[in-house]
């Protein structure tokens, strides 16, 4: 069975609505647009499924409501269209929901409510509360009080964490693009349409710049995020959602748009590692170490492979692990500190007691608190 014909069975959907959908051509929201999402999320709710959207366009109705350019916009002028332009979009989703019989609720993230694990736990507990209530969840970043550098930068990134929080079947990203195209559809016209992407496909050459005027990741960040997904076990489909039932369309199992095939599911604690916390640190590793990390049956990290010790961090936190050429190639929960891990690197683990005067852990990073990475992505992880 293709990974298409499995979607006829798909249970949890989350679909990612882009900022040029939502809004159209014209000044404000496309109403019609949102009324047809509403009546295909009512039909999938129907054969119960159950149904979360990522949308985007807040920002772009702050900027139309308080008249001015994104070329002319800093920090506080983004949080200030987000505060503004929110409230008609959550309105305009809510009735149009309404309308087909269903309840929608509002969640506002922040890189911040993603990072903190028990944030994390709590944000995952208020997603399957809504959902087994039958109810639609709508979630957008918190823009007007993100700032700069603890951003998702796009939604579809955070799409791509919300669908790996909510063990989603499957992601669908809605744009103003059929799916990925082999060069740029609307400047040359030999472009051919990429109908899915294997998991070792290196498609970054097809993906240039961003998107539009109002979007801030482009394809690029879309295909970050797609295989983001995918590699979490979640496969990932782009279409053009301006068409009509289009979400019905992947639902059903036919042939539109670029899907990501998954590769296997991840544990839940690892889902939270490869794709919602920020490293806090860097452990650089020898060659010994690495090839132990990177084996199939791979190892924990143990104190005599670290060969440096990068940025400030305590016990419980997340480190990046790289190797002697700067390549990533795991991240994981560290059990000491970085100034013990420093006074214990490039030694044996019997030794640990006499450097430290107490020995918490053998390993640095234990192998069910790390994952590892695959053509430099942590997400495709063991």
């Amino acid at each position: 069975m293709s990974q298409r014909e499995t979607f006829k069975d798909a249970k949890r959907i989350v679909i990612k609505i882009g900022t040029r959908v939502v809004t159209g051509t014209g000044p404000g929201l496309d109403d019609d647009f949102i009324d047809n999402l509403a009546r295909q999320v009512a039909r999938l709710c129907e054969r119960g499924c159950q149904v979360v959207l990522v949308t985007s366009g807040a920002v772009h109705l702050g900027r139309r409501a308080l008249n001015y350019r994104k070329s002319n916009e800093d920090i506080s002028m983004r949080q200030a269209a987000a505060a503004v332009g929110q409230p008609e979009l959550m309105r305009s989703y809510m009735e149009a929901f309404r309308a087909h019989g269903l309840l929608t609720a509002q969640m506002l993230l922040t890189q911040d409510d993603m990072q903190d694990r028990h944030r994390y736990v709590h944000l995952s507990n208020t997603l399957e509360t809504l959902l087994t209530r039958h109810v639609v969840p709508i979630i957008n970043e918190n823009d007007s009080v993100s700032v700069e550098g603890v951003t998702f930068v796009e939604n579809d990134i955070l799409a791509a964490m919300i669908a790996a929080k909510a063990r989603a079947d499957v992601l669908v990203f809605l744009s103003d693009e059929e799916g990925l195209f082999t060069c740029n559809p609307r400047t040359n016209d030999s472009a051919k349409l990429v109908p899915q992407v294997l998991p070792e496909d290196d498609v970054t050459r097809f993906a240039e710049g961003a998107g539009g005027p109002e979007s801030r990741g482009g394809m690029l960040k879309k295909c970050e995020a797609a295989r983001m997904a995918a590699d979490c076990g979640i496969p990932a489909v782009m279409v053009d959602g301006r068409i009509p039932n289009m979400v019905l369309q992947v639902l059903d199992g036919d042939a539109v748009g670029t899907v990501f095939i998954s590769r296997e599911s991840l544990p839940g604690r690892k889902l939270w590692i490869a794709t919602a916390a920020r490293p806090n640190g860097v452990l650089v590793v020898d060659d010994g170490a690495r090839a132990a990390l990177l084996r199939p049956d791979g190892s924990s990290l143990l104190p005599i492979g670290v060969t440096e010790v990068r940025g400030d961090f305590s016990v419980g936190d997340l480190v990046q692990v790289q190797d002697t050429g700067g390549r990533e190639i795991a991240r994981g929960i560290v059990n000491y500190g970085s100034a013990d891990v420093d006074a214990i690197r490039g030694h044996h683990t019997r030794e640990i007691l006499s450097l430290l005067g107490h020995v918490g852990h053998v390993e640095v990073i234990h192998r069910d608190n790390m994952v590892v990475a695959t053509n430099g992505r942590p997400g495709s992880c063991s």
